[in-house]
């Protein structure tokens, strides 16, 4: 069973392989959910850790229908990305009747290489989650990041487990956002679970001793004095109920 760890930072990237995550999905900008990680990040990565790196690919936050300029940055992401490694690709895009977007997606995955490919959250939002299910297995992707439809994996659990009993191993449903230890056990006895997404992010001070009184330049007030990182003892409780 592999736990795979969105991380936002190298720092949280290095922690998180050391604390034996089986899996990375790199990616920038954490209050957006996620877009395109520098090809340094990456770059520096490879160098110092062995577990596969999946990269994000979004260009922007809000939506996930993009123009053709978009896509083209899209692909052309892919194509730099891939050269300096990258293991996996992690991507969505819908169509404005909030269907899954087949000839965009097929020409992301075309790009890849035969890269192992994740729709992410966009399927969420899909109008027809059984509907974009069967899309995704016929466009080739490898697996499906999703909290059931709802905002959190909480909320949306039972509709993972369906969605677990539609794709019957013929694509990975990768329960994700806002996944917690206690979610396990029920994905488990369902005899389909292989694979969860899990932060477990938690923030360490920031080691910056001088502090502007006035002058913020982040809409959060306390994101100059923190710095996003992960948590260990998280990872761990996550690992061992895996393992039980």
């Amino acid at each position: 069973m592999i736990l795979e760890a969105p991380v936002f930072t190298v720092e949280a990237a290095l922690k998180a392989a050391s604390y034996g995550v089986h899996r990375l999905e790199l990616c920038a900008d954490f209050g957006e959910g996620g877009e395109t990680p520098s090809v340094g990040a990456l770059s520096y990565l490879k160098e110092k850790i062995n577990i596969p790196i999946f990269v994000m690919i979004r260009p922007r936050g809000g939506d996930f229908v993009y123009t053709p300029e978009e896509l083209e940055v899209m692909r052309r992401d892919i194509r730099i990305l891939k050269s300096y490694g990258a293991d996996g690709f992690v991507f969505g895009v819908l169509d404005q009747d909030g269907r899954v977007d087949q000839e965009a997606c097929r020409s992301l995955l075309n790009e890849t290489g035969g890269h192992p490919c994740t729709f992410h959250r966009a399927f969420d939002i899909c109008r027809d989650k059984e509907e974009a299910i069967e899309t995704l297995i016929s466009l080739g992707f490898k697996r499906i990041l999703t909290s059931g439809g709802e905002n959190t994996a909480t909320a949306g659990l039972s509709n993972i487990l369906q969605y677990m009993k539609q794709a019957e191993g013929r694509i990975i449903i990768l329960p994700g956002g806002g996944s917690k230890v206690e979610h396990i056990g029920p994905l488990k006895a369902s005899g389909h679970l292989t694979e969860i997404h899990a932060s477990c992010k938690t923030y360490r001070p920031s080691t910056s001793i001088y502090r502007h009184p006035q002058v913020s330049l982040s809409n959060d007030p306390d994101a100059f004095h923190q710095v996003l990182t992960i948590d260990e003892a998280m990872v761990r409780e996550f690992l061992n109920e895996m393992q039980d």
